[in-house]
């Protein structure tokens, strides 16, 4: 899957210039969706998590969270290793940590 990264998000203007800005709203879309943020918050609690423990805590069936680590993993923010049937997930902490940069750098403006 193709792997989204924001860079600095700074034009000469002030805000984003136009493809940072869709970027970082794709970002915080596949956030936006509270079984998506419950599913990556349990994936960066932990090293890494097979799709097949994602079902009980999360209480959705094997091809919802498929639906969502799908659009997660389509956004860049985690990275998927298939291990015969199942798929084991982990966060993208590079992708994160430039999210989470380019979200501090909107506060830190005056």
């Amino acid at each position: 899957m193709p792997r989204k990264s924001i860079s600095d998000g700074r034009g000469t203007d002030a805000g984003f210039d136009e493809q940072s800005a869709e970027e970082l709203a794709s970002l915080l879309a596949a956030l936006g969706d509270p079984v998506r943020l419950r599913i990556f918050s349990i994936i960066a609690e932990n090293d890494e998590v097979c799709s097949c423990n994602l079902e009980e805590p999360v209480g959705k069936s094997q091809p919802t969270i498929s639906h969502h680590t799908a659009k997660l993993a389509d956004a860049g923010l985690i990275v998927g290793e298939r291990r015969g049937r199942w798929t084991w997930w982990r966060i993208d902490p590079e992708q994160t940590l430039r999210t989470c940069a380019i979200l501090g750098s909107l506060v830190q403006q005056k």
